[in-house]
């Protein structure tokens, strides 16, 4: 009951004034409760945003929220058509014992003999040995690479020309650097997330070489005009099988003619357990995406629910299906878990079942027309109890509450999560490329941004180049060695051999590393 309705039973002859004094009271009573409301909202995002920086990361929900009841009325259970898939007996594998020592390293020996014995080694007869080993480590070193190239005239024919072994093809004329440096620039800046200044530094601390950061800058612009045919073979073979996962992140540039640094960004298309391809955009708006998908692709992306990518499948002039990313939502409702434990915690039980339908399809090594097969007797069932639920729950939900929140873009972004039921293909979520974009992240906190606009491909080409070898378990110190020593004598039909995918399947043992 309303304050006026109050004085109007207490008072039924009011003055003019008393009337103006009540409806003045009523509209402070109806903006006290908006602000009340706005102040709830505002709590709601400030408690998600420190979760975010000083909660727990973890999505799990424990055995005890996973049994919170949905506060629904009740529905008849859902009977599967086919039971489900069996779990079988954990059994406990036997632990391998791992060598303390790796076996394929180099062995240095040192024989250590007894002081007796080098007094008067004649007096001394050998029996056996004991031997005790240590792990130890040599920091890089530079060399002076010296090609001495003899040259020569025949003996009997002294008017004859002078005969010399010619030069090997080199990236450039006269070039400093030998592949084996540039590769380790590379590395260092691109895998290490190591600046080049700071190169530059422990070049001049730990070797007393100085190598201006302008001049190693040049260098890494040469590898990548080198590597960009090998660049466009990676990028072919990723869309070559019709199913892709696209993502994008930002990446700071320098604006030499401002004197403030501008917003870019490197999208990235990859194919889950494939290679992966990065490419540098200075605008996220949905006409970039022509440049990552070209318009000869015909097949299905993956991709969250940013509005570029369903603008982009509109006017793609080849059919094009958009799949969904069940992480995203589940990561909203994990959000609204403190507001709603209850109903957040049925809804991430749900999400749960999903996963471990997964789960039990890569134990198997399952293919895609069993995943299609598998998915249609058992995932579509919890998908089609999770829009039930959701369309019963949201009109109960604040809208722009986080529950209410979570439930419009489940709701909108339906068609697309549904997708990857009826494709063997496709992948329960967009994790896998957003795993690659990581190494992005570690290296721009440390060299903040990259140097202009131009130079963002570039930077592009090498991620591409080294994220693809780390994805195959591939050193890419090796590779990139190999490969730029290579490629000056190749032509353009052979780059396809040096890719990180076939060059892989003939690398020796050594050049692998642990995924």
């Amino acid at each position: 009951m309303t304050a006026r309705c109050l004085l109007l039973q207490t008072h039924p002859r009011m003055t003019p004034r008393e009337a103006e004094l009540t409806r003045q009271l009523e509209a402070a009573l109806a903006a006290v409760a908006t602000l009340q409301a706005e102040n709830t909202l505002l709590r709601q995002k400030v408690d998600r945003l420190v979760r975010r920086v000083f909660g727990s990361s973890s999505e799990q929900l424990s055995t005890g929220q996973l049994e919170l009841l949905l506060a629904l009325p009740a529905t008849p259970p859902v009977v599967p058509s086919e039971p489900p898939l069996p779990t079988p007996a954990p059994v406990r594998p036997r632990k391998e014992r791992t060598p303390r020592l790796p076996e394929n390293l180099p062995v240095v020996e040192e024989v250590l003999e007894p002081a007796a014995v080098q007094a008067a080694p004649a007096e001394w007869r050998r029996i056996g040995e004991e031997i005790s080993e240590q792990l130890d480590y040599e920091p890089g070193r530079f060399l002076r690479r010296r090609l001495v190239r003899p040259k020569y005239v025949r003996k009997d024919d002294r008017d004859a020309a002078p005969v010399i072994a010619p030069l090997p093809a080199r990236l450039q004329d006269r070039s400093l650097p030998a592949p084996g440096l540039l590769a380790q620039v590379l590395v260092g800046k691109y895998c290490d997330h190591l600046p080049l200044y700071r190169q530059e530094r422990i070049f001049a601390t730990r070797h007393r070489v100085n190598l201006p950061r302008q001049t190693l800058a040049r260098w890494v612009e040469l590898a990548a005009d080198w590597l960009r045919p090998v660049y466009q073979q990676i990028k072919t073979g990723v869309l070559a099988g019709g199913y892709v996962q696209v993502d994008e992140t930002p990446i700071a540039y320098l604006d030499p003619g401002g004197g403030r640094t501008g917003q870019g960004y490197l999208w990235v298309c990859a194919v889950p357990r494939g290679d992966v391809v990065f490419h540098w955009e200075t605008s996220r708006a949905a006409e970039c995406l022509a440049h990552v998908v070209p318009v000869d692709f015909t097949g299905t992306v993956q991709c969250d629910g940013y509005a570029a990518y369903p603008a982009f499948a509109r006017q793609h002039p080849r059919p094009l299906i958009l799949a969904g990313c069940w992480a995203h939502v589940r990561r909203k409702f994990h959000d609204a878990r403190e507001q709603s434990p209850k109903l957040s915690g049925w809804f991430l039980r749900q999400f749960q079942h999903l996963y471990q339908i997964e789960a039990q399809l890569r134990a198997k090594q399952a293919g895609p027309a069993l995943r299609a097969a598998l998915r249609a007797s058992h995932s579509r069932m919890v998908v089609e109890r999770l829009q039930r639920a959701l369309l019963r729950v949201q009109p109960r939900a604040l809208p722009q509450s986080l529950l209410g929140q979570a439930i419009s873009y489940a709701l909108g972004q339906w068609p697309t999560l549904t997708v990857y039921l009826d494709d063997g293909r496709v992948e329960l979520d967009n994790n896998l490329v957003e795993n690659a974009i990581r190494p992005t992240a570690l290296g721009k906190k440390n060299w903040l941004f990259v140097g202009d606009a131009g130079a963002g491909q570039r930077v592009a080409i090498l991620y591409t180049v080294i994220e693809s070898c780390r994805r195959r378990g591939l050193d890419p110190y090796a590779y990139l060695k190999d490969v730029l020593t290579r490629l000056p004598s190749m032509t353009n039909h052979q780059v396809a051999e040096i890719t990180p995918a076939v060059w892989g399947k003939n690398g020796p043992p050594h050049q692998r590393i642990a995924s």
